[in-house]
């Protein structure tokens, strides 16, 4: 269809959305409630438009473009009422800019700038509400809720989760969890997809910046620090360099540099997953154990099976997080090594999830009272320290991590990918099974963005079927097909965060959906180009096993990389 837009003639399909072509063809429209590729809720109203025979402006959003429609993005109309929606919102908001969280990322302070909103003519009517810090993973500000509805609809719509709302009702509306309960005491599987959608700082992760910062002052303390496989290729965005960059080595050279005694590599303990997973996997296809297994890497997905659906829980790998393996190991391994006490011990990680602060606070992962990971900072709070610290990751030179955590292979590596924890399970299972390497390590039908990808790989004379899962809307899917006797799959990956840990809760804020592909081709590109592309291959962790766990399922190794789960009421804090 053809439409006039500022005087421009240009085309629009048959149903699409007047704010969808306007964007399409480089049209600037504001909003703070719309998300790309879901149905408008047209709640914020700021993409109003003026439409030619029409009284009033039009929501862009919800309006469906119809030909020879003429159209008006920034006339003097449009701007003040997108100034008037402004003011409005601005006079119901704390003036806190200059410490939020969300700055310098906060879609409301960068419409008022855009705007040129100073001050509003309306009397302030702050709500008085207290934050929500009852949750180890995400803290919700009421105060700063602008109601947009955003973070209600990633919950339920795309996690299947929710567990916020709309409560009460006119003037008094707010958005919280059932019977106003806390955060921490609700169903939330601490997953952080809220944090990323919300465009202002209403919620935000539960920092520990404070606390590391206080290790690393403390002379009794030895602080150590681990990186998972995804926040190397996305922290450089975060600090101005380019899009997808892998930046390892400038990174364990800026951890250096703050303080910490040694800079290890969570890829490592992605190889010792797939060791122990692939072992299992093996294990259960030829004696009979429950199948399909559910990889166990994803905290949020293994609270979402514990509170949603418990008869699944048999089906999760006890394997514990790569995570959760590396600091199990730093207690037991090399605080022995290092002549440490563990308890002197301070174990850092820096993760692309908000999930894993809780993860890292559940009880059944400490061993005597000693939690495996002291504290977690996601890769914006690492930003944060990098900046406090004054380090310009640009002039620094690239660095090794620190043995005996610090060497890996790519297998490891892309486990920050959806599919990545899969094609690496394959790759060491088919060993495993066979005594021969897989054909083609390349698995291309388990890579990709799509929320589920389906394979069939033969392991000797077994077709092997297998599944890619990211999103929990998407895994609740495919978890009702096996209840209504689906029986054809052996092993199933599910990642929390749609695309998996590239697109984490803890990512950087306003990653679009080629920040998020960026990522990914980062960690296939480094796979391609590795030597050394299978878990099995690692020469570090093979001795590991020699010196120390003995063997992959062996009662070393299970004591210390192994968990059980069990079902929880939603009430549970941890």
């Amino acid at each position: 269809m053809n439409i006039t837009v500022n005087g421009k003639q240009v085309q629009a399909q048959e149903g699409e959305t007047i704010l969808s072509a306007l964007r399409r063809e480089g049209f600037k429209v504001p909003t703070l409630c719309h998300i790309s590729d879901m149905l408008p809720s047209g709640s914020c109203r700021l993409c109003v438009v003026e439409v030619e025979g029409s009284p009033n402006l039009v929501p862009s959003c919800s309006f469906q473009a119809a030909e020879g429609m003429k159209i008006l993005t920034a006339s003097r109309r449009v701007i003040q009422a997108r100034r008037t929606i402004l003011e409005l919102l601005l006079a119901s908001h704390p003036d806190d800019c200059l410490y939020c969280g969300k700055q310098p990322s906060c879609e409301l302070s960068e419409l008022a700038r855009e705007y040129g909103v100073r001050r509003t003519g309306y009397p302030k009517a702050e709500r008085r509400a207290e934050p929500d810090a009852s949750s180890p993973s995400i803290t919700r500000d009421p105060n700063k809720c602008i109601l947009c509805g955003k973070c209600v609809r990633v919950c339920e719509e795309v996690q299947g989760v929710a567990c916020i709302d709309y409560i009460r009702r006119g003037s008094d509306a707010r958005i919280g969890c059932a019977f106003e309960g806390a955060m921490g005491q609700s169903s939330c599987v601490n997953c952080g997809q809220c944090i990323n959608i919300c465009p202002t700082g209403a919620l935000s992760e539960t920092s520990s910046l404070d606390a590391v910062l206080q290790a690393l002052g403390d002379p009794s303390k030895h602080v150590v620090v681990q990186h998972a496989p995804a926040v190397s290729v996305s922290i450089a965005e975060e600090l101005g360099l380019p899009q997808g960059q892998d930046v390892s080595g400038l990174l364990h050279a800026a951890l250096r540099r703050m303080g910490f005694k040694a800079v290890f590599d969570t890829s490592f303990s992605a190889d010792l997953t797939i060791m122990e997973e692939a072992s299992e996997l093996a294990h259960r296809i030829q004696n009979g154990g429950a199948l399909p297994m559910f990889t166990s890497c994803s905290p949020g997905w293994i609270k979402f099976v514990e509170t949603f659906h418990p008869e699944f829980i048999p089906n999760l790998s006890s394997c514990k997080s790569p995570q959760q393996m590396l600091g199990a190991l730093i207690k037991s391994y090399y605080a022995p090594r290092k002549k440490l006490d563990p308890a002197s011990v301070v174990s850092v990680s820096i993760m692309p999830c908000t999930a894993k602060k809780f993860e890292a606070v559940r009880p059944e992962l400490a061993r005597n009272g000693v939690p495996d990971i002291d504290l977690v900072l996601t890769t914006r709070e690492l930003a944060s320290l990098i900046r406090t610290f004054g380090l310009d990751l640009a002039k620094l030179q690239p660095e090794d991590a620190d043995l005996p955590f610090g060497e890996r292979s790519s297998a490891g590596k892309i486990f920050g990918a959806s599919g990545g924890v899969m094609e690496a399970a394959l790759r060491t299972a088919h060993h495993l099974l066979t005594g021969k390497e897989l054909p083609s390590l390349k698995v291309e039908k388990v890579r990709g963005l799509q929320g589920v990808k389906e394979a069939q790989i033969k392991i000797g004379q077994l077709e092997v079927s297998v599944a890619a899962v990211s999103g929990l809307g998407n895994a609740r899917a495919l978890l009702e097909q096996i209840r209504n006797g689906r029986k054809t799959l052996h092993f199933v990956e599910v990642m929390t965060c749609p695309g998996g840990c590239i697109n984490g809760g803890g990512q950087p804020f306003a990653a679009d959906k080629t920040a998020v592909q960026e990522r990914m081709k980062t960690l296939y590109a480094i796979d391609s180009a590795d030597e050394v592309r299978t878990s099995h291959s690692n020469k570090a962790v093979k001795e590991l096993y020699r010196s120390f766990l003995g063997k992959p399922l062996g009662e070393k190794s299970h004591s210390l990389l192994h968990t059980k789960y069990s079902a929880r009421k939603t009430a549970d804090r941890i």
